[in-house]
């Protein structure tokens, strides 16, 4: 049996992408980014209290209100964690559309993107970004210490992931960042409504399944799991709980299951347990509230479905037929159209949305989505794309834009869109739905956050929402004159439109959400719908009724009903964090924040290119092990890796660093090793060993770039390297040893586009891969050879959803000193068979299906998400010794993907049958895999 493609690098550098990807109030789970902007972008900073604010200059007036905000509320959000001050850089983003937010180690920062997404909290979004990442940073300090240490980040990092749940940093932070304000998640139903609803509808997690997830079922996640797991223990346990359980694990670090173990010892539950009864505790309080509020069934217009399938923002078209935007665990994001008969057709896949948006009128659709810089991935900007049902045309409005939530007129001419600008200006603007052309924009002298506007059917009177730390206000903006509906409310406004004299838009009044509408005139509110658990994005059909959203069990459903006012109800909502909202006692931090000017600097990037954090141990196999030195640059436009490592076999040390620099726009790279080395040869019909030591110098110049088209994804990356060998301390070498080896070149170019995938994809369904590869030497009289490879794959569509058909053709010639080396992708099992001839090409044939998705939970030993399968045949050195009745090898592969003792990579195991063929004289080969990601 033969142990092959094991994945050796499980070692702590790697670590650090593991669980703590500290995200706030955005949807979507990211880790944190090691992208650059643009070398264009000018950096100021300023120092307040312990933080050093790094952030582009349009920011200024962002980055003053920040230095007085983050030092005067960091005392209240730490107070639980007894932590008073701290020490921490933090950069403010704003070339980039995607919200978000996150604290790291290796190197010590934080960021906060400043664009918000057009759906979030009742308050101002770097107030709200900085009330859940200070709160990061507090549990930072509480387990490593304000205080600068020997360079021990990375280690740190890698045991945080390790240790403690990822449900227990973000349950921590959002009670808090709910405790602390008149806003936070744990006051929005919509963001524990998906749990709910498994819940009243009798469907009860595993505690893995809560907290891993699921490619079939909605899962609660595990923000929402860890908040309503901590908001239990601040009611039980009082107001320092999680201050004794960071305490405890930084006291006794070296434990298995550390954090359920410290959990034990002061609540008398480990973590399973624990989450089991927290469970308990929302099925007795949601029926008691579920009791309370009168509710109504609507029909599905959609079929039903046992996976995960959400249809957003339903449209009427006809009588007989709705668009939708759906997306599941099986299909990415597209545009269908639902029948009366409740089939469906699909129109066409889009990119990536922050929010799920699209609007459409008279033949007309319109929609955002996120698009890339092709070099700068920090930068990142917003389009507006349009397609006409009726002559099939696509169209690209805007291009390099931060435009939001567009939507039409009532004859599909103009469209109403939020523009937000780099000094994060927000402006509504008008623009022509043909041309792109901007036709107007409405002042916003209060710089309210503004969101999802909205025209009336005249095309004269416009609706939207606006934010401020006051709350979230209704607006109606008619020519010049502005309106005010609702004011400073801390309900979850969003998505307001018109029908006829009244606006209709989404809400909480009852405690669950639903549909509201409100008299233009008299300001009075009156209910549209009485969903159980939430109900949202409204349209109106030509027939008097409303086409809207409904949540069901597995997901927004489609639904209509008459519209119908009703009284708004009495508010019978669950707030699981009342009881740290009473504790903490410190009514909304970001009251009488002061307002002083701080001097700001210029933050010169040639001068900041070091950050020294972590000292690391590296271990490439059984037999080389040493220490590395790391730095990473706040900007992350340079790496330097420099370290020792003991080869054991030889007795020897090898000395190595590492510089990569990223900010322009090729990526230049320098790596040097002077290191052992040992070989053995044959001389007077004996073999003889032969050491020597090496200075090793490698040059790279690489220009990766990418971009999105919809959902079509497209990358080109061209590489340069050469090297320099000079070898010297020979022992026992031959007189003819070359001891130069003087700069070899390499060139490859590599071109891929795929189409957008989903969780349960195992490969891209349609997808090509061209790779080209070129070695050779110019500089070096004593050497010859070159080599040349062409690799292709192309993936495909296999018989059922999720199945992958990989076709590869691979071909390479070579010659003198390069004659034996591989650049092309070989046959499963090629290491361990003997060659009959040279390598020159290969045809592989791949076809890989998933079949079951079980999660199982093994106790505490693993969770199991799916187990997948595959069939191969391969061949090799096609129309030279074989043909394609006789592949070199075929067999079959099977492999599964689940989280090892509860924690959060997900890992892939897998095992491999490989079948030769007999005229190799080869018995089967069986492989094992073991792989992971984050």
């Amino acid at each position: 049996m033969n142990i092959n493609n094991i994945n050796k690098k499980l070692f702590i550098r790697y670590l650090p992408i593991l669980t703590l990807s500290f995200i706030s109030p955005s949807v979507f789970g990211q880790i944190f980014s090691t992208e650059q902007n643009p070398l264009s972008v000018k950096w100021n900073y300023i120092q307040s209290g312990g933080f050093k604010i790094i952030y582009p200059k349009e920011l200024e007036k962002d980055a003053q209100r920040m230095a007085n905000t983050l030092p005067f509320i960091y005392p209240k959000i730490g107070l639980s964690l007894r932590q008073q001050n701290t020490s921490i850089p933090l950069l403010l983003q704003n070339r980039g559309t995607i919200a978000n937010g996150f604290v790291q180690l290796a190197p010590k920062k934080s960021e906060f993107y400043a664009t918000p997404p057009q759906y979030f909290d009742s308050q101002d979004w770097m107030n709200n970004l900085a009330v859940h990442e200070l709160r990061h940073i507090a549990q930072f300090d509480k387990l490593t210490g304000t205080q600068a240490k020997p360079f021990p980040e990375l280690v740190y990092f890698a045991y945080f992931g390790a240790g403690i749940p990822t449900w227990f940093f973000e349950g921590d932070a959002v009670v808090n960042e709910t405790a602390l304000t008149e806003s936070g998640r744990g006051r929005q139903p919509k963001w524990i409504m998906p749990f709910r609803a498994s819940i009243l509808e009798g469907k009860k997690f595993s505690y893995s399944k809560a907290y891993f997830g699921s490619n079939k079922d909605v899962t609660p996640g595990y923000y929402q799991t860890g908040y309503l797991m901590v908001a239990d223990m601040r009611e039980k346990y009082g107001q320092f709980i999680s201050d004794s359980l960071l305490g405890d694990i930084r006291k006794r670090p070296f434990r298995l299951y550390p954090f359920s173990q410290s959990l034990k010892k002061f609540t008398g539950k480990n973590t399973k347990k624990y989450f089991l009864s927290t469970q308990e505790k929302l099925v007795e309080k949601w029926k008691a509230q579920d009791e309370k509020i009168f509710s109504e069934d609507y029909e599905s217009v959609n079929k039903r479905t046992l996976l995960a399938t959400n249809y957003f923002l339903p449209a009427r078209l006809n009588k007989n037929q709705v668009l939708a935007l759906k997306e599941s665990k099986q299909d990415p994001r597209h545009f269908v159209i639902l029948n009366i008969d409740k089939s469906e057709q699909k129109l066409f896949g889009i990119g990536y949305q922050e929010q799920p948006w699209f609007s459409y009128k008279n033949e007309v659709l319109v929609w955002d989505e996120i698009r890339y810089d092709p070099r700068y991935k920090q930068r990142s900007y917003s389009v507006i794309c349009s397609f006409n049902l009726k002559t099939k045309k696509f169209k690209k409005l805007s291009s390099q834009s931060r435009l939001f939530s567009p939507a039409l007129s009532e004859d599909g001419k103009k469209i109403i869109a939020v523009r937000v600008e780099l000094n994060n200006q927000f402006n509504i603007i008008e623009i022509d739905a043909s041309s792109g052309k901007i036709l107007k924009t409405y002042a916003n002298p209060e710089n309210e956050i503004l969101q999802t506007p909205s025209f009336d059917k005249t095309g004269k009177r416009i609706a939207y929402i606006g934010v401020s730390e006051k709350g979230k206000s209704l607006w109606l903006l008619d020519g010049d004159k502005k309106m005010q509906l609702i004011s400073n409310s801390r309900q979850q406004l969003s998505r307001p439109i018109f029908i006829d004299n009244k606006i209709v838009f989404n809400a909480h009044f009852n405690g669950i959400d639903n549909i509201y509408d409100i008299d233009i005139t008299s300001k009075k509110i009156s209910a549209l719908s009485s969903s159980k658990y939430g109900a949202s994005n409204p349209t109106e059909t030509e027939d008097g009724k409303i086409t809207f959203n409904e949540y069901k069990i597995n997901g927004y459903e489609i639904a209509e009903k008459e519209v119908s006012e009703k009284p708004i109800g009495k508010l019978s909502f669950v707030d699981f964090s009342s009881a740290a909202e009473k504790q903490e006692n410190a009514g909304n931090v970001f009251e009488n924040i002061p307002d002083s000017t701080y001097q700001s600097q210029r933050f010169r990037q040639g001068l900041n290119l070091f950050s020294f954090h972590s000292i690391i141990p590296v271990i490439d196999n059984e037999y080389i092990f040493g220490l590395e030195l790391q730095s990473n640059n706040l900007l992350n436009t340079m790496d330097f890796y420099t370290g020792a490592k003991y080869h054991r076999d030889l007795k020897r040390f090898e000395y190595t660093a590492d510089i990569s620099y990223k900010a322009l726009y090729p990526v230049f790279s320098i790596q040097y090793r002077n290191r052992p080395k040992r070989t053995f040869y044959r001389a007077k019909n004996a073999i003889q060993q032969g050491d020597w030591r090496e200075n090793y110098i490698k040059l790279n110049a690489s220009v990766p770039l990418s971009f999105n088209a919809r959902n079509q994804n497209y990358s080109f990356a061209l590489n340069a390297a050469t090297s320099f060998t000079q070898r010297y301390l020979l022992e026992n070498m031959p007189g003819n040893f070359i001891r130069e080896l003087k700069f070899p070149m390499e060139y490859n170019f590599t071109f891929n586009h795929s189409v957008r995938t989903t969780e349960r994809d195992i490969a891209p369904q349609w997808a090509q891969v061209l790779r080209a590869t070129y070695n050779h030497q110019p500089f070096d009289k004593n050497l010859g050879g070159e080599i040349m490879a062409l690799e292709s794959f192309f993936y495909f569509p296999g018989l059922a959803k999720n199945h992958s058909f990989l076709a590869s053709f691979n071909y390479q010639k070579a010659s003198g000193v390069n004659q034996y080396a591989t650049e092309i992708s070989t046959v499963y099992g090629y290491n361990n068979i003997l060659a009959k001839s040279k390598l020159q090409n290969t045809l592989l044939f791949n076809y890989r299906f998933p079949f079951a998705f079980p999660d199982w939970e093994l106790g505490s030993l693993a969770y199991i998400r799916n187990f997948r399968a595959g069939l191969f045949s391969h061949y090799e050195n096609i129309g030279i010794n074989t043909d394609l009745s006789q592949p070199k090898t075929y067999g079959v592969e099977l492999n599964s993907s689940l989280n090892i003792l509860r924690y959060q990579p997900v890992v892939d195991v897998g095992a491999r049958l490989v079948f030769v063929n007999k005229i190799y004289n080869q018995n089967p080969i069986l492989e094992f895999s073991f792989n992971y990601s984050f």
